[in-house]
């Protein structure tokens, strides 16, 4: 079954636009198998064969002659010597779009090679774990609680049999093993196992590294490096507050979010929907899907996010978009009936900021359908935001 994703209208535009389009994101959300369907009459190359990846690497000019563009290179930071080569090829041919499409999981290797020889040349699109949109469009029956904890890993849905909890046990000991030890001197699995565990736990709240390093039992540097390249490889996200010169107080700490809520319902030990209803952290879990989804709809018509969050001393947004000196405000709320004392943060927020200069609140929840809170603020289900907040 393939699940129709919100980012091909854009991935091919792109692809008629720019002579390069990279597709990037974390393992297993479905960029193989996006850019063959999208692209069928291309060849395409993978640099998973050792053979291939060899020759690209070694001899990137006979690996052209091989493989003539339009080319669909896939796992391509395998073969860093060949972005030069990629790049004298695009020169030469600058008036021909699309003449290769690029995907890698390995955005710290990738983005260096893109960085240095294709920029100006290259499109960067990242390909996320599958929306809740996404999900239930093609899954109708699909409860959101139960798409909270399975997540958004497309393989769980073409195979609604897969267990869950062993595909993201299976998961983590791969991208430790196959991803992080390439790439960091991590002395002991078992810590680095822990930090990403320690960060699951944490979703939705203001990090504090010296904590997170504490908790873990690792130096502050070390856990800087292994935070930097969890967000690098899509695993984690970073979401940075909103301040002003004349807002002093605002918090400066950014908050961390789990790239995709079924691997941070994994580490936070809950198994179900069932789990899920009970579990002190339905309110943080309920906060990183509605992230997600504001994040995704964002990058699937845009190609890139714009969000932050405003926190002050007595005054909580979750989420804040700036767009021109105009403002949306929302709030995530793990609740079904929402009322007008959930409204009132975002009133108060509101308040702060120039008159007349806000323009949509919602409150995020699992309401039926949106209705109004207030005069200001709406209540506003997840199958909306697209639509609504995008």
């Amino acid at each position: 079954m393939w699940i129709e994703r919100d980012v091909e209208s854009l991935l091919r535009q792109r692809a008629k636009q720019r002579p390069v389009v990279v597709v990037t994101g974390a393992r297993q959300t479905g960029k193989t198998s996006l850019v063959q369907r999208l692209f069928p009459d291309r060849e395409l190359v993978s640099l998973d064969l050792p053979s291939e990846a060899e020759q690209a690497e070694r001899d990137p000019a006979a690996f052209l002659r091989r493989h003539p563009p339009p080319l669909v290179v896939d796992e391509v930071q395998y073969a860093p010597g060949l972005f030069r080569h990629v790049k004298v090829f695009v020169d030469a041919h600058r008036d021909e779009p699309g003449m290769f499409v690029l995907t890698g999981s390995q955005q710290f290797t990738l983005m260096r090679g893109v960085a240095e020889s294709l920029a100006g040349r290259a499109e960067i699109l990242e390909l996320e774990t599958l929306s809740w949109h996404e999900a239930r469009r093609a899954l109708p029956g699909l409860a959101v609680e139960d798409f909270l904890v399975r997540g958004g890993y497309p393989e769980l849905h073409r195979r609604p049999d897969l267990d869950a909890w062993g595909f993201y046990r299976s998961y983590l000991a791969t991208y430790l093993e196959r991803d992080l030890r390439q790439q960091l001197q991590v002395s002991s699995l078992r810590d680095f196992e822990r930090f990403v565990r320690a960060c699951g736990l944490r979703t939705g709240q203001l990090l504090n590294r010296a904590d997170l390093a504490r908790d873990v039992g690792v130096s502050g540097s070390t856990a800087a490096a292994w935070l930097s390249v969890l967000r690098a490889s899509g695993q984690v996200v970073l979401l940075e507050p909103w301040f002003s010169n004349r807002a002093k107080s605002l918090v400066k700490s950014p908050k961390l979010y789990l790239g995709d809520t079924g691997l941070a319902s994994f580490l936070c030990g809950v198994r179900s929907g069932e789990d899920l209803l009970s579990s002190t952290l339905a309110g943080a879990l309920w906060e990183t899907l509605s992230f997600g989804e504001l994040r995704r709809a964002q990058v699937n018509r845009d190609g890139g996010w714009e969000l932050c969050f405003w926190r002050d001393r007595s005054r909580e947004a979750d989420f804040l978009r700036h767009r021109g000196g105009r403002f949306d405000l929302a709030d995530a709320k793990w609740t079904e009936h929402p009322d007008v004392r959930d409204a009132a943060s975002l009133e108060r927020v509101a308040a702060e900021l120039p008159a007349g200069s806000v323009e949509r609140c919602a409150v995020l929840c699992r309401a039926a359908n949106p209705y109004p809170l207030t005069e200001k603020v709406k209540a506003l289900p997840l199958d909306a935001v697209g639509e609504r907040w995008g």
